[in-house]
């Protein structure tokens, strides 16, 4: 009980850290620290991920970052998703189900990594030359809703729900790079309503999970108060630590993880 409440912890303070992505480490935490199975690991993952987030989500909606109807559509597509990617977690074998989330897992530290690093000319140029699907109205305050804009956020949906359900992740690491891609928000907006997606679908994922008696809530429990201890002690000292600095580390972290789950697959 001890050792999972620790894990969690350990999960909220990387999620406080880190931002939207770092929830993606809690199933290679339960993985290796808990002695679970991917299977098993990823509906308890997403219930301290869900909470987690639904505690940023909650204040963001308090400061009016939170983009409300770009988030319900992008968690109604991703709701729609997660149920298949748990039915299909349940029917794949752990080899498998954990050699595609290291290759996730990869993914995720080189684009954190490549985040840090400061933006080229050129990037800077092709951003200013193309404007984005989504364009906030900065009179309205309020998003520009065209169809362009609706099939980039519903496609986004569709591939944060299904990872979810699939691999136990909140998708925060597809959310917020495609909300910085095709859309003009703000980082703080950007992160607010990444969060609140990420708990609408995780939630989802997590009553399907229950429903279906997949989910241990004898690790489930305290592994989520863990981490929402985590979260509220990392936003402490999250402002104080420079972004690059912490973002290099999470990268560094991500990939040593899923470089010891492919050997453990292997």
């Amino acid at each position: 009980m001890i050792i999972v409440l620790l894990l969690g912890l350990t999960g909220g303070v990387i999620l406080a850290l880190t931002g939207a992505g770092g929830g993606i480490l809690a199933v290679p935490l339960l993985v290796f620290g808990a002695g679970l199975s991917m299977a098993e690991a990823g509906p308890i993952g997403l219930l301290a991920v869900g909470l987690a987030a639904t505690l940023g989500a909650v204040m963001g909606l308090k400061n009016g970052t939170v983009r409300y109807k770009a988030a319900l559509l992008i968690a109604a597509a991703g709701i729609i998703c997660s149920p298949l990617g748990l039915w299909l977690a349940q029917r794949t074998p752990n080899r498998p189900l954990t050699i595609l989330f290291a290759c996730v897992l990869m993914y995720v530290a080189f684009r954190v990594f490549k985040r840090s690093l400061p933006p080229s000319a050129a990037s800077k140029a092709a951003v200013a030359s193309k404007p984005p699907p989504c364009v906030l109205d900065a009179q309205r305050g309020k998003l520009n809703w065209t169809a362009p804009c609706a099939w980039a956020l519903t496609v986004s949906g569709v591939v944060a729900g299904g990872l979810s359900g699939l691999l136990g992740v909140g998708g925060g690491f597809v959310m917020v790079p495609a909300l910085q891609r095709y859309t003009n928000l703000t980082a703080q907006s950007v992160l607010a309503t990444s969060l609140a997606v990420i708990a609408l679908v995780s939630m989802s994922g997590v009553a399907a999970s229950s429903a279906a008696g997949h989910l241990q809530w004898a690790i489930a429990l305290p592994f989520s108060l863990g981490a929402l201890v985590g979260m509220m002690c990392g936003r402490l000292i999250a402002a104080r630590l420079a972004g690059p600095h912490l973002q290099k580390g999470f990268a560094a972290v991500s990939m040593a993880v899923s470089v010891a789950l492919l050997v453990k697959a292997i």
